[in-house]
């Protein structure tokens, strides 16, 4: 197998292991409120503990020789607290089932305008009705679960789409800047973490103190190593090789993705609205992703 073929597998292999880092991030992240731990609490863990493998990382790769200051800034905040807490408190007012359609299942939405309006670059007919498919089916789910939400849950929706065009400025930046593993762990982890730690520990609301043992360990486990170490690396890997518009596209799985894992691990049920969503969301997923010619 060529060195393009094997890279695209793995880039493949990458999204779609994204897929399921964060369908599991949702159920997760569903149960945090019961854990008594805050929304900046969880940000901590998130920075400070995936830290401590990064910073030693670093120290001997020394990733930042290859970006520039404007580069580590732009890259730092767009991974850095305010997108992670716009996030966590999007959880704190609609379901979790709405995060997952609003932060990836209309990330392709998203990356469409951004190639438009920064690239000048058109999509194509497909990507356009896959896009349109994936549009509709988000709109159903969201109207689906609102049915059963309060009546804030639209902050919610705004918060997790914030965030959704946070991550989607991070995908194309990984793409266009050729960010390096050590690269996205530097900007993301560790500038992050000087930071917001010690603002954390001075100024910032916690209830680690009194947080139930097992409850805090998943939220510890996941939060800190998961999403901000091995997620980062795959979108980053997945978008250089892939490209950025493949992988969004194939990360509007992850609503159909966490919504299957509610159900099995959570008990929770799907209405037949949702399940035509989901099927709808699927074929516009698979209509929309192109694939780019393998040179061998």
């Amino acid at each position: 197998m060529s060195s393009g073929s094997s890279s695209h597998v793995t880039g493949y292999a990458a999204a779609w292991c994204i897929v399921l880092v964060w369908s599991f991030w949702l159920i997760v992240s569903r149960v945090a409120n019961d854990s008594g731990l805050t929304v900046y609490d969880l940000a901590a863990l998130r920075y400070g503990l995936a830290s401590l493998i990064a910073v030693p990382l670093c120290i001997y790769y020394k990733p930042w020789r290859g970006l520039r200051f404007f580069q580590i800034a732009v890259l730092s905040f767009i991974l850095g607290p305010v997108y992670i807490l716009f996030v966590f408190s999007g959880f704190l007012y609609a379901p979790a089932a709405h995060g997952g359609i609003f932060m990836n299942g209309l990330l392709p939405l998203i990356s469409i305008l951004f190639a438009i309006i920064l690239m000048r670059v058109l999509p194509s007919v497909k990507q356009v009705v896959g896009g349109l498919l994936i549009l509709v089916s988000a709109i159903v789910l969201a109207w689906d679960a609102s049915v059963t939400s309060s009546a804030d849950a639209w902050i919610g929706d705004v918060l997790f789409l914030t965030g959704a065009l946070f991550f989607s400025a991070y995908m194309i930046l990984a793409e266009r800047w050729r960010l390096g593993a050590m690269q996205i762990i530097f900007c993301g982890t560790v500038v992050n973490a000087a930071i917001y730690m010690p603002i954390w520990v001075l100024w910032l609301p916690s209830g680690m103190a009194d947080a139930p043992f097992g409850p805090f360990m998943l939220q510890a486990i996941y939060q800190g190593f998961v999403p901000n170490l091995i997620g980062l690396l795959f979108v980053a890997h997945a978008s250089r090789t892939i490209g950025n518009g493949n992988t969004s596209f194939i990360l509007a799985a992850v609503p159909g993705g966490g919504a299957i894992l509610g159900a099995l691990i959570l008990g929770e049920t799907l209405n037949l609205p949702s399940i035509i969503a989901l099927v709808i969301l699927t074929a516009g997923l698979l209509m929309s992703v192109k694939r780019r010619p393998v040179i061998s």
